[in-house]
C-alpha cells in the first residue's frame, strides 16, 4: 500500500465483487492498479492508476448497497473508461495471462463540437463482468479531415 498522501478524485466507482482476492489481484496484478488502502473485514480495497481510481468491495449479504438482485455480469449497461498514457503494457499483461478481450484495440475518432478526439482503445472485463474501456489519447484534429476520407465519426 502507498505511504503517500491520496488525493481522492469526485467520482470513484466501487464495484461488488463476488471473489473479492479475485478481482485485486485482476486489478493489481493485470492491469497494474496500486492499492492505496484496504480493509481486511468486510473486504476492500482502494486503487488508483495513472490517476484513475476505483474502490473494490466484497458482495456481502447484509450491509450492502445493493438496490437489487445481482446477476453475473455485474454492471450491465455500463462501461468504465480509463485513460492510460500506453495500451501496450495492459495488453501484453492480459496476453500473458490468458486473460480475453471483449473487443479488440481499435482506433475510434469522435466528434466533440468542431474536431474529432480520436483514441486507440479497448475492452476487457474484469472477474465480475464489469466492462471496462482503456483508451489511450490520438489527439484531436479537424472535423473536415474526417469527413473528406470518408472515415466514420461517432
Amino acid at each position: 500500500m502507498s505511504s503517500r498522501p491520496i488525493t481522492f478524485q469526485p467520482l470513484v466507482p466501487e464495484l461488488v465483487c463476488a471473489d473479492f482476492q479475485a478481482s485485486l489481484a485482476f486489478y493489481r496484478d493485470r492491469l497494474g492498479f496500486a492499492r492505496l488502502y484496504g480493509r481486511a473485514d468486510p473486504p476492500f480495497a482502494y486503487l488508483e492508476r495513472e490517476g484513475a481510481q476505483l474502490m473494490l468491495e466484497q458482495l456481502e449479504a447484509e450491509g450492502s448497497w445493493l438496490t437489487g438482485p445481482l446477476e453475473r455480469p455485474f454492471g450491465r449497461g455500463i462501461n468504465l473508461q480509463i485513460e492510460t498514457a500506453d495500451l501496450a503494457p495492459l495488453l501484453e499483461a492480459l496476453s500473458r495471462a490468458g486473460w480475453p478481450l471483449y473487443r479488440e484495440p481499435e482506433e475510434a475518432w469522435y466528434r466533440v463540437d468542431d474536431r474529432l478526439e480520436g483514441q486507440r482503445q479497448f475492452l476487457v472485463q474484469d472477474p465480475d463482468g464489469y466492462l471496462l474501456r482503456f483508451c489511450q489519447s490520438l489527439g484531436a484534429r479537424a472535423l473536415d479531415d474526417a469527413v473528406a476520407e470518408g472515415r466514420v465519426v461517432r
